[in-house]
């Protein structure tokens, strides 16, 4: 860093995004993309609003946020529209974390959270994953923090049934309790349908994933209308403009074509479990995912070698080195031919390196 570089940033670790490789064709199973194209509606509802970008988008994203209301039987000012979830989740440290407010999360969970802690100088308590990768409610409950919780969780796929979530809200009333549901629409249930019961309940979802749009930068949050208006306070002190028209109107023709994300969403669920079935004829362990992908490990192959062989075949897992998930690789579920190309590989991989 240079003598220039604010020294409150010093010691920040930034976020490690997903490889985006340029240089080869590979088949991307590493960063949890929908395989399919956003619906056609949305495509062309982008290509018409960019005939208008010489304008600023609407910064209260009126049409959008009305069509994720009616979609999630919330009302419009309980809505609040973003670039891409992550941001709701920096404008969540921001508004509801402090000195006063720590930020509380798993040690195994989405590698933002700490990110944001240390960029906004919260402090936070990582609390540790069950041994079988499990969260533990009791961890949870009456902890008087500002929690974050990915629900399904990723990188482990894991899901936390409702009623545990309900438990964790509604044992820590003085704190807000963020439930990231980037992935609840792959077979998973939303704590949306608790908002009107908990003031002190966010809840986040993205069109990256089960509505293909991880390219569009676009995300959402519904709470209670008070939070909303936290939150917008700091949006609109940051950038008002947060979302661009094309994003907008693709959001919102992808949030009307409701049927097209719920076949792609079967599809990708139907494929999640003939790949889980063929990674365990392989000897591999794999966690009972809730989401667009698993997380996977061999006995006899170590996770790193079965990344690095992967990547030599041309196909891309994600891989971790932290200590505990290490020998674990994170393979996004893709198309069916997609999936039969990743079991052929690990299958002469596992017969060489076994």
């Amino acid at each position: 860093m240079t003598r220039f570089f604010s020294n409150k940033y010093a010691s920040l670790t930034p976020y490690t995004p997903g490889e985006q490789p340029k240089e080869r064709k590979y088949i991307k199973l590493n960063t949890n993309e929908s395989p399919f194209p956003p619906a056609p509606g949305a495509v062309a509802a982008a290509a018409e609003a960019a005939k208008h970008v010489q304008l600023y988008s609407d910064p209260e994203c009126a049409v959008l946020t009305k069509a994720i209301a009616e979609r999630m039987n919330v009302s419009p000012k309980e809505v609040i529209c973003v670039n891409g979830s992550d941001e709701i989740l920096n404008f969540a440290f921001m508004a509801f974390c402090d000195d006063k407010h720590p930020a509380a999360f798993a040690d195994i969970t989405y590698g933002f959270y700490p990110v944001f802690a240390q960029l906004n100088g919260v402090p936070y308590d990582i609390i540790p994953l069950k041994d079988d990768f499990s969260i533990d409610p009791a961890d949870y409950i009456g902890l008087n923090r500002t929690i974050f919780i990915a629900n399904p969780n990723a990188p482990t796929g894991l899901m936390l049934p409702l009623s545990d979530i309900e438990r964790i809200v509604a044992s820590n009333p003085d704190n807000i309790v963020v439930v990231d549901e980037a992935y609840v629409d792959f077979g998973a249930e939303s704590a949306v349908s608790l908002i009107h019961r908990y003031d002190n309940l966010l809840v986040t979802q993205t069109f990256s994933k089960s509505r293909s749009l991880a390219g569009g930068r676009l995300g959402f949050g519904i709470a209670c209308e008070a939070l909303i208006r936290d939150l917008n306070t700091v949006r609109y002190s940051t950038n008002p403009y947060n979302v661009n028209s094309m994003t907008m109107a693709a959001g919102v023709a992808a949030m009307q074509d409701d049927d097209y994300m719920k076949r792609n969403c079967r599809i990708i669920m139907e494929n999640r479990a003939y790949t889980t079935e063929g990674l365990k004829k392989l000897g591999f362990e794999v966690l009972p995912s809730m989401t667009n992908f698993v997380f996977a490990r061999h006995p006899k192959v170590s996770g790193d070698t079965v990344y690095s062989a992967l990547r030599e075949k041309g196909i891309l897992v994600r891989h971790f080195t932290l200590e505990r998930i290490r020998e674990f690789n994170r393979i996004t579920i893709g198309t069916k031919e997609q999936m039969d190309a990743l079991l052929e590989a690990l299958k002469i991989i596992t017969e060489v390196q076994a």
